[in-house]
């Protein structure tokens, strides 16, 4: 395999600052991948070594190597690890972070989910065969373990959505829920951070979730199709209200100087 991945001991790195560390860090991994110090086919140092590296925690890693991923950077390969993607690989879709910069941004992706989820659940409906609905069946069941252990589950969110778009008998669906998964995982991190509604929250999107599987096992399309656009709609509104709180904070704040840190 071409180019060496570890950092060599010499290597010079610097701590990432603590504000959006996942951003940091994905556009830190990028411009080691356009200077070519990372090559194609290199393998990416373990989430391990990345959170001691950069001095953050595992779950950071994860969010900024997933963020790679779904803009095509990065691939995985079963019990290989991550990979820098080869230079023919396809990378549609690779937004800028600015997309995720405001509460308004945020939306306009949960807005372009809606639209997507809602055909891919009435596809899934149509052409899903009897082990693919076994297979949402348990991603549901799992984000419900997730949850019961206190977890906000999104990865386990995410993966029920996934499943669904792997029985809509479309290969690029599962795909293009990959490169979009970034700006829902953002949604879901807003809304679930929220203790005092969490709770609340959890057990509205529980229920959105069954009817979309139940509306699928029933071979009925056009009840998934309308309970995956309104699962969506929820999700906005869920993210309009967890920021609510932040916004009014932040409102009341003194504006730090971008250079002393210190309050203007």
């Amino acid at each position: 395999m071409p180019g060496a991945t570890e950092p060599s001991k010499g290597a010079s790195v610097r701590p990432l600052a603590t504000e959006r560390l996942s951003d940091r860090l994905a556009a830190e991994l990028r411009q080691r991948i356009d200077s070519g110090e990372l090559q194609p086919d290199d393998r990416l140092p373990t989430e391990l070594a990345l959170a001691a590296q950069y001095a953050v925690s595992r779950t950071v890693v994860r969010e900024a190597v997933s963020r790679l991923r779904s803009t095509g950077l990065l691939v995985a390969r079963q019990g290989s690890g991550v990979f820098v993607a080869p230079r023919d690989a396809a990378r549609p879709l690779d937004f800028d972070a600015a997309v995720l910069a405001t509460l308004g941004s945020v939306l306009d992706m949960v807005e372009v989910r809606r639209a997507l989820e809602s055909e891919v659940a009435a596809l899934a409906a149509s052409r899903a065969s009897a082990a693919q609905r076994s297979a949402i069946e348990l991603a549901l069941r799992r984000v419900d373990e997730s949850v019961a252990s206190g977890s906000a589950a999104v990865d386990e969110d995410l993966a029920f959505h996934q499943a669904i778009a792997e029985a809509s008998g479309n290969a690029q669906f599962p795909r293009l829920l990959r490169h979009l998964e970034q700006y829902l995982r953002e949604a879901m991190t807003v809304t679930r951070r929220n203790e005092s509604l969490k709770p609340e929250y959890m057990h509205e999107v529980r229920h959105e979730h069954r009817a979309i599987a139940d509306a699928i096992a029933q071979r009925d399309a056009d009840a998934a199709r309308h309970a995956a656009a309104e699962h969506m709609r929820q999700a906005a509104r869920r993210l309009q209200d967890a920021d609510a709180p932040i916004r009014r904070a932040r409102a009341t704040t003194p504006t730090p100087n971008p250079l002393t840190g210190a309050p203007a």
